[in-house]
């Protein structure tokens, strides 16, 4: 890691503060848009860190987007080791390679089939193994809620489907529509696959050997398909706010502080 500037040490501390400040608003004071699936939050707030990661970098993006979420996980779960296997990790790798390749200039062609590719692969998963049985025993205690019905796991599934299809056609529209934003919106859509992708094994895996904290369910020992469950919400639900949110707030930026614009490698 490059010696740290009194400047990045500041940024890194507002992108921090401002993700875990706003992140605790939503969890305890509008509690009906912070849904939780076991124990992940519906966190639209991943606009500020993947923000911070565009404006200044990998590292201000990735380090305190680690930082933030910690500090957030222990105002709400309050279990340092699972935040470092699961929260920390994640958020920091996913922003981090934001911040890297934001600004690379990738060949559009094939990253919109490499894209595509991916999105096909993950559907077809979430579909293959995430069955209507398996979500109504992972979202109802057991024996299983009579109240979940197989045709309401059944919609939970073709929502989560439909999600993935419409975070895609996104990332080809902001493409299409911001040429010199393709970067970026492939850039969040890896960077939140592998960061979903580390959430949800992580918390499988952290259930293995431990118990989830009482106040996010209290699981132990969760079945494989629960770790694709998280995956797939941890994506679905946050990258159509990235991909739409962030480039006008970065343009509004970049209008503000020309010095931010950076040159595309």
């Amino acid at each position: 890691m490059p010696m740290l500037k009194a400047l990045d040490v500041a940024l890194i501390a507002m992108n921090a503060a401002l993700y875990a400040a706003i992140g605790l608003l939503l969890y305890y004071i509008f509690p009906v848009v912070a849904p939780t699936v076991g124990g992940v939050r519906f966190w639209p707030v991943v606009v500020i860190p993947a923000t911070f990661a565009l404006l200044f970098g990998p590292i201000v993006g990735g380090v305190g987007a680690a930082i933030g979420i910690f500090i957030s996980d222990m105002f709400t779960h309050g279990d340092p080791l699972l935040s470092l296997t699961a929260g920390v990790t994640s958020n920091f790798v996913c922003f981090a390679m934001i911040g890297y390749l934001s600004h690379k200039n990738l060949n559009w062609r094939k990253t919109f089939l490499s894209l595509g590719v991916g999105v096909a692969v993950l559907a077809t998963l979430a579909y293959l193994f995430t069955t209507p049985q398996t979500v109504v025993n992972y979202f109802s205690p057991a024996p299983p809620d009579p109240q979940i019905s197989i045709d309401q796991a059944l919609w939970n599934i073709y929502f989560v489907l439909v999600i993935f299809i419409v975070s895609y056609a996104l990332v080809i529209a902001v493409g299409f529509i911001r040429p010199k934003w393709r970067s970026f919106t492939a850039a969040s859509v890896a960077g939140s696959i592998i960061g979903s992708a580390i959430i949800g094994l992580g918390v499988w895996g952290y259930t293995q050997f431990f118990t989830l904290p009482a106040s996010i369910g209290g699981a132990h020992n969760l079945p494989s398909y629960a770790g694709l469950i998280l995956f797939t919400w941890t994506f679905a639900t946050e990258i159509p706010f990235m991909v739409i949110l962030v480039p006008p707030i970065g343009e509004a930026c970049y209008k503000a502080f020309p010095s931010l614009r950076p040159k595309q490698e």
